[in-house]
């Protein structure tokens, strides 16, 4: 009876071993897989920002230093644009005080004191002062992503006399992309 009880104790314990085998290879069985690709994906939107420096330009003297000589300052606008490589345009307005003759084409700009007093002024394209920066074609620049700057260049021709004060005025820089 004793071999008995131990055959059958035997048997269990092969059992229980074959049985966590089994089971062992099931759950080995169950750990199978399947893949599929994740789409990824976004969109730049094309976007330009401009800002200016100011084109300050300083103490004007008719009658003296500026009688026989044009005011020349320099300044510029920055363009940031996401549009790596692409061209844009950037346009400068006629400002708030044009004369009459004045167009989008061939701006003709005037900066106005408190007594109503005008001044005119030009800004340019390039060093040289001779070509006009309209409000229609403007000047190309070629965005890289990062700021770009694009030089001003400004005048106020020689011999205006006027009276004595503070001269201003806002011309829009636009930015087309």
């Amino acid at each position: 009876m004793k071999n008995n009880i131990a055959r059958n104790t035997l048997k269990l314990a092969l059992i229980a071993g074959i049985a966590s085998v089994a089971a062992l290879d099931a759950t080995t069985a169950l750990a199978a897989t399947d893949t599929h690709n994740l789409a990824v994906g976004a969109t730049i939107a094309n976007s330009c920002t401009i800002g200016t420096t100011p084109l300050a330009f300083g103490t004007y003297d008719g009658v003296g230093a500026n009688a026989t000589t044009d005011l020349d300052v320099a300044s510029k606008v920055t363009v940031t644009c996401t549009l790596a490589g692409a061209d844009v345009a950037v346009t400068l307005g006629q400002g708030l005080n044009p004369t009459g003759a004045s167009t989008d084409a061939a701006p003709a700009r005037r900066m106005i004191d408190g007594g109503g007093n005008l001044m005119t002024y030009s800004i340019f394209s390039n060093p040289g002062r001779t070509t006009n920066w309209d409000n229609i074609t403007g000047l190309a620049s070629t965005p890289t992503g990062s700021a770009v700057d694009v030089p001003i260049y400004g005048r106020v021709n020689q011999g205006q006399t006027l009276p004595a004060g503070t001269y201003a005025d806002t011309v829009v820089a636009t930015v087309t992309f």
